[in-house]
């Protein structure tokens, strides 16, 4: 089945200057052809944009589908099967954002993804951690000083989510081997402490530079790269010297790690986002965020969004990502607005969220442009996201949302 988008305003996500009066011609699953002088089976179906964007679908490279930020008691009593259905339901939000594909940060075990790609259930392209290597008393361990412990995301609740929380190289190494055989794509790692985590604070470094050697060596046996929860500085230079690929969130970056990241080619995740739906949790479901979470959030969120900006002036490789499951499912396009904010013009925040999260998250053959030979994920905007990028995140302006060349919603 051959099918032309004509008459679009073209956003192919290349940083090109949108093209008006395009043509998207997609054959099967992908593209076939892209331009201003496409020509059009005699069969196709056509579906006339009426002037709209075309664009490619939106790419997030930090979420947390299994996750879910609800009361400890409701935590406690959810078991394995019932999160299962709540992963599915934020799949198909996530879907129905024009979010296309994902990097899942930890949480989603390989069963979710392989149902998305059988079509059993609806959502984004996955790529999966599995689950987030900690240290004892680090960003993943979820102890309680009671000794109480709720459990983080999918962290050893059976043979799917092998036991993360680890001590020196050689449990690192096990644990590392143990997630590939999971079915990881990436390894995921806290190497500082974080602002939901209940004993560490976001400066602290975690992990030392051998573990996280070990854990780099490991993935890299499997043609695999490592992504780094890292908040302070400390902790994110021992993850970019030790060869991590992407620095989650970066809240203390300085100078000398921009320049080295920069060196490297380091990706940087900001999930902007991810502080503001925290004190909104904590505003709307009063109990569901611990109280030194709530004022940990409140010490970063300044520092967070300045140097952010730094990074976006230095020419560091910022890929887009939300921490959704931290925040809510579906609103993934308010952290475009949010570097915007920090410094991006709207196109680069595209580009943020297309071709270079698709580099991000090793997708950059299929997805993440609008190019011949690649997935026909795209989504027809109505309205430029150019003149107000705050549009992307009004899901009645997306008129049509296509993945692999099928519609999964859209009223044209």
């Amino acid at each position: 089945m051959t099918t032309a988008i004509t008459n679009a305003t073209l956003i192919d996500g290349t940083d090109a200057d949108p093209l008006p009066n395009a043509t998207v011609l997609v054959d099967g699953e992908r593209i076939t052809a892209v331009g201003g002088n496409v020509a059009i089976p005699q069969d196709a179906e056509v579906i006339d944009a009426g002037g709209r964007t075309v664009m490619p679908g939106l790419i997030d490279c930090h979420v947390h589908l299994w996750g879910r930020v609800t009361h400890l008691q409701e935590r406690l009593l959810t078991p394995p099967t019932l999160n299962a259905f709540y992963a599915m339901r934020n799949a198909e939000r996530t879907l129905d954002a024009g979010v296309t594909t994902v990097r899942d940060a930890s949480g989603s075990p390989l069963g979710l993804k392989m149902a998305i790609e059988r079509g059993l259930v609806p959502g984004p392209r996955m790529r999966i951690s599995v689950s987030a290597l900690s240290q004892t008393g680090g960003h993943g361990d979820q102890m309680m000083p009671s000794g109480a412990n709720p459990g983080g995301i999918g962290d050893g609740r059976g043979p799917e989510w092998p036991e993360t929380v680890v001590d020196g190289v050689d449990q690192v190494r096990l644990a590392v081997r143990k997630l590939l055989r999971a079915g990881a794509d990436f390894i995921k790692l806290c190497s500082t402490g974080g602002v939901l985590s209940p004993t560490d604070e976001p400066g602290h470094t975690q992990f030392t530079p051998d573990e996280i050697a070990v854990m780099v060596y490991e993935a890299a046996t499997h043609g695999k790269t490592c992504m780094a929860h890292a908040q302070g500085t400390q902790g994110i230079k021992n993850a970019v010297l030790a060869g991590v690929e992407s620095i989650e969130h970066g809240i203390y970056v300085d100078d000398e790690v921009l320049a080295e990241m920069k060196r490297r080619g380091t990706f940087l995740v900001p999930t902007l986002v991810a502080p503001v739906w925290v004190l909104r949790h904590a505003e709307r479901m009063p109990g569901s965020i611990l109280p030194q979470s709530v004022r940990k959030t409140k010490e970063v969120m300044e520092d967070h969004k300045r140097n952010i900006g730094e990074a976006i002036r230095a020419g560091v490789k910022v890929a887009m990502g939300t921490d959704s499951g931290v925040g809510h499912h579906g609103s993934n396009a308010e952290e475009l607005q949010l570097m915007c904010e920090a410094g991006m013009t709207p196109m680069q925040a595209i580009v943020a969220s297309t071709k270079t999260a698709s580099e991000c998250v090793h997708m950059a053959n299929d997805v993440g442009t609008l190019e011949a030979g690649k997935y026909a994920d795209l989504l027809i905007v109505d309205g430029d996201p150019l003149d107000d990028i705050r549009i992307l995140q009004d899901k009645a302006r997306l008129a049509l949302i296509m993945q692999g060349g099928k519609r999964h919603k859209g009223k044209l």
